[in-house]
């Protein structure tokens, strides 16, 4: 199995890890789950966090492929959109999101939503395919968490979003609209079932 390259960035602020994945090879990569650092008591946002990935992507030139959402975050706004005008690459989730758009255009009373999740470029299916230079990937739906929950499988490396959270940490929310245990303990057990050599990297 192809080995991708990992690198982790913090955001202490919600507790938050996005990751830049990349096949050294090719000096191919993807970023999973970015950040937008947001200020409660302002209601601003700011880069810094996307910033700081921006720069060891600079300096480690990276080409970047994909920027990958394992989900909708409820606990931080996506950065995908700054990084990607900063360092291309198309921007995907998974392809219920649409479920949780029409739930958060009721919830928010976002008239302009659209719900067809044209905000990205890919909306990947269980069981789609896809690469970061030479290295194979592939999506597992894994609901629970949210309807549209995807884990990436990139090489030895599963990126599995909020099913899973560190050992330390408790486990993920199933009370968001749309959210089921049962699911989730399913999905759980898909991700179990990867081979032993696996390397698992959460969100939190």
């Amino acid at each position: 199995m192809h080995k991708a390259t990992v690198t982790s960035f913090f955001d202490g602020a919600t507790i938050t890890v996005t990751y830049v994945v990349a096949d050294t090879e090719s000096g191919r990569a993807a970023v999973v789950d970015p950040v937008l650092d947001y200020d409660p008591s302002s209601g601003r946002t700011s880069t810094a966090s996307a910033d700081q990935l921006i720069a060891f992507v600079n300096e480690q030139k990276l080409e970047i492929d994909w920027i990958l959402e394992t989900h909708v975050h409820a606990d931080h706004l996506s950065g995908a959109p700054y990084i990607r005008d900063k360092l291309g690459g198309k921007t995907a989730i998974g392809a219920d999101v649409t479920a949780v758009q029409r739930v958060f255009k009721g919830v928010f009373n976002l008239s302009d939503l659209q719900t067809d999740g044209s905000q990205f470029d890919r909306l990947f299916r269980d069981g789609d395919v896809f690469s970061i230079g030479g290295i194979d990937c592939r999506v597992i739906h894994t609901p629970g968490h949210t309807p549209a929950c995807v884990t990436y499988v990139i090489g030895d490396a599963a990126f599995v979003g909020d099913t899973l959270f560190m050992p330390d940490f408790g486990s993920a929310r199933t009370d968001f609209p749309g959210g089921s245990a049962a699911q989730l303990y399913d999905s759980i057990q898909k991700i179990l079932a990867l081979p032993d050599d696996t390397r698992l990297f959460m969100c939190h």
